[in-house]
């Protein structure tokens, strides 16, 4: 059943044209759920399968913390990176670090990734790469083909011990 606010309430009950329209009635509610069950388990549509998104939450984590990263890729890619200087690591030199994820055969994937104490508060970006690597039995040799990109802004914020007391 829909919540109706004070105001819609109030509105329903002075007008009889719209009481006489809630009045109708609605289908069971056994129809209703099993539709979404239906249409989560149908083909993606061809526009969906060739899309690329990428989603960090929390959108402004602190340093110490860890976010989750979700990814929809193209369905012909079969791995995916993502690369930040956000996410360096702890005695590393390096400024910039990939992560790799693997994706499933709708092109999704997830991963929590630690963000360092010791990466710079600030404004980042979050480069995703959609990728289709293939490797050749004999020679042992992998061609990485990159399928798609997509970047999204993080801003890490300072850590702060206070949030914890």
């Amino acid at each position: 059943m829909r919540s109706v606010t004070g105001t819609a309430a109030a509105v329903l009950l002075a007008s009889p044209a719209t009481a006489t329209l809630a009045a109708v009635p609605c289908p069971p509610a056994a129809a209703n759920a099993a539709a979404p069950v239906a249409a989560s388990r149908g083909p993606l549509p061809k526009d969906w399968k060739k899309r690329t998104s990428l989603r960090i939450l929390p959108q402004w984590p602190r340093q110490n913390d860890t976010v989750r990263v979700f990814v929809h890729c193209p369905t012909k890619a079969n791995h995916a990176l993502i690369g930040s200087t956000a996410f360096t690591l702890k005695g590393s030199w390096r400024i910039y670090r990939e992560v790799g994820l693997g994706l499933s055969d709708r092109g999704l994937g997830r991963r929590g990734v630690g963000i360092s104490y010791y990466a710079f508060p600030g404004d980042h970006l979050a480069h995703l790469k959609c990728v289709k690597v293939t490797i050749d039995e004999h020679t042992r040799l992998r061609k990485v083909r990159v399928i798609s990109r997509f970047t999204v802004p993080l801003v890490v914020r300072p850590f702060r011990l206070r949030r914890f007391l």
